[in-house]
């Protein structure tokens, strides 16, 4: 097993990145103590990797990992890896058909909120001693990471900065971007004041995903949803309805539109009539191949602003193998060659997927760019969603009830109470 301690959100905040692996590393391998005892992960065999393998892979991934995986089949002349890409908008389903079918594939792509829920139905392998997780960002290790049981390993992360145009903030009279919550209030009624600025910025009012804006400024605040033992909800707080008050008033305030037309944050950021947003590093090529030539100086980006601390959500996807795969040990060697920081590089260069390890952004390669600088630092302070089996679900009743607050003014503390029953009734799957 390959425990990591469950910090609270405060405790990792002051703690910082170093301070956090410093952790990690002391605590050593424990037992688990949390849903039963879980047998110890056997050791790789040494040795070249052979057979077969089939390996499920998401989106824009399942497509280029053919081209990474060149350099694994030399290395393992007597391997043949078969990878299938799968849309996203289906993969869920397909994954836990095939884990009750008892037809996963050997080796896949997790989304991170998924991991829980794969642990509890059995299907993840817990992952060998032999492979390190100390260089991984710690959140990204928390999000494999369910009831003290490393499972799998991060593969690339991602994480939400605030895009801002540089150009207007200037004609504003801003010449540095907000570092508070109401620092960014103010930046954005004062950007939204210029020209053709319709709106200060875009924010998601409610529906599917709107949590992973709304969280963060809870764990800002010093709020969580889940308890440190992760076996009891805890929306209903001061701090986090203070995080979702403050997030409401966006919206009431006419800051934010409530009702904004769907996939046109691009145009809409090019032509100056919603000056920010926030939004993961995929967003970067987006609005620059709207904006055309020259457009990459005129934008910006910065971290999430501080309450206590400045928080973001850490999302990406995890590599895991199945339980029950007829080739375990060349299974678990391909993962190891995906976790090098030279091959971690190397997708960075195919897809842009930021590596999930550390020394991978001592590579020029990754640090070229001074926006990508920018999500590093925000990393430190990203978090996983709660690894508990129900997140899903839960998080639907979330963002329905941030719905009713960003659209018909639903009192905070009324939402929260709503989500906390609903979370209550739904449970955590332990």
């Amino acid at each position: 097993m390959i425990p990591t301690p469950r910090l609270s959100r405060r405790a990792f905040a002051g703690l910082g990145a170093a301070g956090t692996l410093a952790v990690l590393a002391a605590c050593g391998r424990a037992e688990d103590t949390g849903g039963g005892e879980v047998a110890p992960a056997e050791p790789i065999a040494e040795g070249a990797a052979t057979g077969s393998l089939t390996v499920w892979a998401m989106g824009a991934e399942g497509e280029a990992l053919p081209e990474l995986l060149t350099g694994f089949e030399e290395e393992n002349p007597d391997v043949t890896v078969e990878v299938t890409p799968l849309p996203w908008d289906s993969a869920h389903d397909k994954f836990t058909s095939a884990i009750a079918a008892g037809t996963a594939p050997d080796v896949a792509q997790v989304g991170s909120t998924w991991m829980a829920e794969f642990v509890s139905l059995n299907a993840l392998e817990p992952t060998p001693e032999s492979i390190a997780l100390d260089d991984f960002f710690p959140g990204a290790v928390e999000g494999i990471t369910v009831a003290d049981t490393a499972y799998g390993v991060p593969w690339y992360v991602e994480t939400r900065l605030v895009y801002y145009r540089k150009d207007i903030a200037e004609a504003a009279g801003i010449t540095e971007p907000a570092t508070d919550w109401d620092g960014l209030v103010e930046m954005a009624k004062a950007m939204q004041g210029q020209p053709d600025g319709k709106w200060g910025i875009a924010l998601q009012p409610g529906g599917p995903g709107s949590w992973q804006t709304v969280l963060p400024l809870c764990w800002s605040n010093g709020g969580d949803v889940v308890s440190e033992a992760g076996d009891e909800f805890t929306f209903e707080s001061p701090e986090n309805e203070e995080a979702l008050a403050y997030y409401q008033s966006y919206f009431t305030d006419g800051i934010a539109n409530p009702a904004p037309a769907e996939g046109t944050t691009e145009q809409d950021f090019v032509s100056g009539a919603v000056p920010m947003f926030i939004s993961g590093p995929w967003m970067m090529a987006a609005v620059e191949a709207v904006g055309g030539e020259g457009f990459a100086d005129k934008y910006g980006v910065f971290v999430m602003p501080v309450k206590e601390t400045s928080s973001s959500f850490l999302g990406g996807a995890n590599l895991g193998v199945f339980q029950g795969t007829d080739n375990r040990d060349a299974a678990w060697k391909l993962v190891e060659y995906l976790s090098r920081p030279e091959v971690q590089i190397e997708w960075f260069g195919i897809v842009a997927a930021m590596p999930g390890l550390q020394s991978a952004w001592e590579d020029e390669t990754v640090t070229s760019n001074e926006k990508f600088e920018a999500f590093h630092t925000q990393l430190q302070t990203a978090f996983a969603p709660p690894t508990i089996a129900t997140w899903e679900q839960v998080a639907a009743k979330f963002d329905a009830q941030i719905e009713q607050v960003c659209k018909q003014d639903l009192a905070p503390a009324t939402a929260l109470e709503t989500t906390q029953s609903d979370a209550q009734s739904i449970g955590t799957g332990a």
